[in-house]
């Protein structure tokens, strides 16, 4: 059963009171180097799709980006206005869902999405909402884990996602590269992170 947006919401508003407590020591150790490096070269006008509580915001060049960053939760959003006043970076701040990108076509130079395509209801509606708002010349840099090749990997993912999806939202088996591919964009750079094939950075373009 596919969760809904409402219900997404409720879930990340409770789980926002102990979000970054829960998630500090593998955030320590894995996930901030991650981001470091993703968002090093990003510049010009930006949108952060799933921000939560603003994680990405120590990465960004502050000189260098016009940043504006949604999310479906509002708990979330308070964290991340919080931590965006703590650093001193401008960011503009919108409540919304994936499925419908209120903003114009062709309107951005990045888009970024970290460890949010687990979570959306529809990955294709998102794929290609992000593929209408990039500009031609745009990037699409996303971090996520996804569905393993290997087959021992794959089988443990599917017997957990149930449970990660129920208390959370997030699955741990999605076939987010399939997904990426089926809507026409480009992968120009996919790297394997950890767990062999499960964490992964990739990079996406709207044409070669």
């Amino acid at each position: 059963m596919t969760l809904t947006n409402k219900q997404i919401s409720k879930k990340y508003n409770r789980f926002s009171l102990f979000y970054d407590f829960i998630e500090r020591p593998i955030e320590k150790k894995l996930f901030s180097k991650w981001r470091k490096e993703l968002l090093k070269e990003v510049k010009g006008r930006v949108l952060e799709i799933g921000v939560g509580t603003g994680k990405n915001f120590p990465y960004y060049n502050h000189e260098k980006v016009d940043l504006t960053a949604i999310d479906i939760s509002k708990g979330m959003l308070n964290k991340a206005k919080k931590k965006a006043n703590d650093l001193g970076l401008k960011v503009k701040l919108e409540l919304t869902n994936t499925d419908y990108l209120p903003f114009k076509d062709d309107s951005f130079d990045y888009v970024i999405a970290t460890f949010v395509l687990c979570s959306v209801p529809d990955q294709k509606k998102m794929l290609l909402e992000i593929k209408r708002v990039v500009k031609n010349s745009g990037n699409i840099f996303l971090l996520d884990h996804v569905l393993s090749k290997n087959k021992l990997i794959a089988f443990f993912q599917n017997i957990h996602n149930p449970f990660t999806k129920f208390l959370l939202g997030v699955n741990v088996n999605r076939d987010t590269i399939g997904s990426i591919k089926k809507t026409g964009l480009k992968i120009v750079k996919e790297k394997n992170l950890a767990l062999k094939d499960v964490f992964k950075e990739t990079k996406v373009k709207k044409w070669d």
